[in-house]
């Protein structure tokens, strides 16, 4: 069974588009939306377990250049 989660990403000033494309191109993205409000990236990670995915956001998400914080969402059901 997969695990999903919501990742609510705030990115630094002029740098949102960039990193919507840069984590577009990285696997395990489902979807990456730029969108308004206090946040202004939304990703949604299909990852095989929860340690697939910790690693994505740990080791990949958390250093592409202009992500300044992260929240990640956890799906607990549908």
């Amino acid at each position: 069974m997969s695990t999903k989660a919501f990742i609510l990403i705030e990115t630094a000033v002029g740098k949102t588009r960039e990193v919507a494309n840069t984590l577009m191109d990285l696997g395990g993205m489902q979807s990456v939306d730029v969108v308004t409000g206090p946040y202004d990236v939304i990703a949604v990670i299909d990852a095989t377990d929860i340690n697939t995915m910790g690693s994505l956001v740990t080791e990949k998400l958390h250093t592409i250049s202009g992500v300044v914080r992260t929240v990640t969402c956890v799906a607990v059901g549908g």
